[in-house]
């Protein structure tokens, strides 16, 4: 034991003295220091406190000695260094993971025997929803994971129990290294399941990004930010997978509705905002440099920007994983990163955190080579840290080193290096720079991966650079104050998490992100308690990428009819004074079709965002990019083909509306959007249309009864036809020709009304 300093023991610390207090909450001891930092342990760990200078430290590796990496009064990269240089290579290979999703409780929906507690399926185990599973155990215990993606969660309170029982089994482990653990956007009023499984849990409700952009106001995505930073840390949550900064200059790709926009400085003053808010603490909580007890990491995603898919189909599968570049314009898409994410206005300067998309940034390496953007040497080593002088952590996006089965099956992703093993897909990940591997929960190939490195560099080479990833890793646990207390009080996450006040700014800004596209002769708002005919809608089913229903399709009230009565009163379309009519936007598959490929095409398929049946003539006749190991086309053109849009009927429904309450009676159409839509189908119908990129009905309500005045300004373009959308490049921001409505008005970037007419104020001037 060093000199001055003291092991104490629980029943000392529960007498309490003058420097410290002590509480026991849930199934640890919180110590508070009045002139050092809160400190949480669990005693079941092993964990005591130790006494140096009058102030009290955790004895993480429990050897009576207050270690560097234990003293909270150094800088976080001083404490990461000396951690990283004790730990073996199964911690470091451990560090190295991310987690593939986890939920609370622990359950399968595709295999219930797949996670068990003491071996049983959940349903069937008799234990609370917050207990560890096997599977979790064994990741931590075995694996020595560190960094967990939770998924859905069946309460905030069984999130803090969860949480503090995890961080008591990473504390008992050797080193005692807490657990990061993490979520995909769960804030967002419309859940998109497969990208944000963590949707929903009794928190505040916002737009998507792509209503936050809709607002034009920074100041939107710092307020959203700062909100669910508290709400995050209440539920244990340290890592943001998020923001996506990517740029959305490809209307048809499926995850645009996660960018702000297609314009490269609005994405940048959100993307900062959006960061600012999360990773900065305020006054007690900091601990350096803006970092602090409140700090949520942000991982940045997706470099050097995914949003540039060819035909707009997705890199999860391999028929979408080439971007491609027509417009030369990677330069632009690396904007926002070089311009936002790494040149924050406050004090943590930087996103703590990288991923890089799936996809191949085709034609881009100058050496030639064509693979997936985490494989690249130059996409992430010359890029990313030589040019744009990132220095945070890079994480891969999740599970591209696993196999695949076929390019149209959702499964791994190792885009450019199929023919290599496991093992070398790790190795060539860590040769071109990157940190850790997302959804990997195995550290066997990061291992082989070390080994290859020590064949080809020599021990001493392997051992400093995976020493050095650990480092940049752990600096991220340290500055946010896990080590000191990664514990949390349930009865505050319940206070917290979803309070009414954090509900009140999300409602605030789902207010604001909708845009009012169309108002002929001031149809907008129909004030008093008028007489509304809403009519039912054909709901279509809800897809996935891998084009497997998520949800069936039904025949319901758009919205629900309680929360109508309170602003209108529901009545026939014969008796009604006006209606509301809610539309979706087109449902039309992912790009690919294997019913094609079994008439003997090549399996593509246009995707279209019209809603009648679409015969893509004006397509590329050669696709930009092709190939796959799996895949006998040598061009994955679809031109001449034809796609039928399963919700063609959402015209009719608008048509036949207008009929039944005839020409003199105001007809307002809704449509929910994720992305750019096609309006000339039923544009001219409509009095007036507002749309919206994820809010709740009340909020259409609000604006439509006059309660609110509409102020959302289109954050991407609207085309005038499929023909532009075939034409314009995948790359490139605002290259469309824009729908032009009967009233004259051109559904162009920016646009959008208000009850006096076009909005012309200091964020259209700004960014137009």
């Amino acid at each position: 034991m060093k000199k001055g300093i003291f092991c104490l023991t629980l029943a000392a610390l529960l007498c309490g003295c003058a420097s410290h207090s002590t509480v026991e909450i849930d199934n640890f001891i919180l110590v508070k220091q009045k002139k050092g930092a809160d400190l949480g342990y669990s005693p079941a760990s092993g964990v005591k406190l130790i006494e140096a200078d009058g102030l009290l430290f955790k004895d993480h590796n429990q050897n009576d000695s207050l270690d560097a990496y234990e003293d909270w009064r150094l800088p976080a990269a001083e404490r990461a260094a000396d951690l990283a240089k004790d730990l073996s290579l199964d911690e470091i290979a451990g560090l190295m993971l991310y987690s593939r999703h986890m939920a609370i409780p622990h359950i399968s929906t595709t295999n219930p025997k797949r996670y068990t507690y003491s071996g049983k399926p959940w349903p069937e185990a008799n234990v609370p929803a917050y207990e560890l599973s096997d599977q979790q155990i064994m990741a931590v215990k075995d694996g020595n994971l560190r960094q967990i993606l939770v998924t859905k969660v069946s309460s905030p309170e069984d999130a803090a129990k969860w949480n503090n029982r995890l961080q008591a089994l990473a504390e008992s482990l050797p080193h005692g290294i807490p657990t990061n653990n993490s979520s995909d956007p769960r804030n967002e009023t419309r859940a998109t399941d497969e990208f944000n499984a963590g949707s929903g849990g009794d928190v505040s409700l916002w737009p998507t990004p792509l209503g936050l952009g809709a607002t034009f106001d920074p100041e939107v995505a710092r307020d959203f930010a700062q909100t669910v930073q508290a709400e995050y840390r209440a539920l244990g949550i340290t890592t943001a997978l998020s923001p996506q900064a990517d740029i959305y200059t490809e209307p048809r790709w499926r995850r645009g509705v996660g960018c702000f926009t297609e314009d490269p400085r609005l994405a940048a003053d959100m993307t900062r905002a959006y960061i600012d808010g999360f990773q900065t603490s305020y006054g007690e909580d900091v601990i350096e440099d803006g970092w602090g007890r409140m700090s949520v990491n942000c991982m940045v995603k997706h470099w050097p920007g995914g949003g540039s898919g060819e035909a707009g189909r997705d890199a999860h599968l391999g028929f979408g994983k080439y971007a491609v570049f027509p417009g030369e314009n990677l330069d632009t898409n690396i904007f926002v990163f070089n311009h936002g994410a790494f040149k924050l206005d406050g004090p943590t300067k930087q996103a703590s955190a990288v991923m890089p998309y799936y996809t191949i940034s085709y034609a881009q390496d100058p050496s030639g080579k064509n693979v997936a953007n985490a494989f690249s040497k130059y996409i992430i080593q010359d890029l990313l840290y030589d040019t744009y002088g990132y220095e945070g952590v890079v994480c891969t996006d999740w599970s591209i080193t696993r196999d695949y089965e076929e390019i149209y099956i959702h499964g791994g992703k190792p885009w450019g290096v199929e023919t290599l093993t496991v093992d070398e897909r790790h190795y060539e990940v860590i040769k071109a720079g990157c940190d850790q591997f997302g959804g990997n929960d195995e550290k066997g190939p990061v291992i082989a991966a070390y080994n290859m490195w020590v064949r080809d560099f020599g021990e001493e080479s392997a051992r400093a650079r995976f020493e050095h990833s650990a480092k940049k890793l752990l600096v991220n646990f340290f500055r946010t104050g896990l080590f000191e207390n990664p514990y949390l009080d349930p009865a505050k996450t319940v206070e917290t998490v979803g309070c009414q006040e954090f509900r009140d700014h999300g409602y605030l800004a789902q207010l604001k992100s909708v845009v009012m596209l169309k108002n002929h002769d001031n149809a907008l708002p129909v004030s008093g308690k008028p007489k509304v005919y809403i009519p039912k809608r054909q709901i279509p089913n809800v897809y996935n990428l891998a084009g497997n229903v998520t949800a069936e399709g039904s025949y319901d009230n758009p919205i629900d009819p309680a929360i109508v009565k309170d602003y209108y009163e529901m009545v026939p379309a014969e008796e009604a004074d006006f209606a509301i009519v809610v539309i979706g936007e087109p449902v039309n598959g992912r790009g690919y079709d294997l019913e094609d490929l079994k008439k003997g095409g090549n399996g593509y398929v246009p995707m279209s965002l019209q809603y009648v049946d679409y015969t893509a003539t004006d397509a590329r006749e050669k696709s930009l990019a092709a190939g796959d190991p799996k895949e006998k086309a040598k061009n994955r053109s679809y031109r001449g083909k034809t796609i039928r849009t399963e919700n063609a009927g959402d015209v009719d429904l608008v048509i036949q509306t207008r009929k039944a309450i005839g020409e003199d009676k105001p007809l307002i159409v809704i449509l929910p959007c994720s992305k750019p839509v096609i309006m000339k189908e039923f544009e001219e119908f409509a009095d007036a249309i507002l749309i919206s990129f994820g809010v709740q009905p009340q909020a259409y309500l609000d604006i439509i009864s006059g309660k609110f005045e509409p102020s959302g300004l289109l954050p991407v373009q609207f085309p005038a036809d499929m023909k532009t959308v075939e034409e314009q490049f995948e790359d490139t921001p605002r290259d469309m020709e824009c729908y032009r409505d009967a009233d004259g008005n051109v559904y162009d970037f920016a646009y959008g009304l208000n009850w006096s007419g076009v909005i012309n104020d200091d964020r259209v001037k700004k960014y137009r």
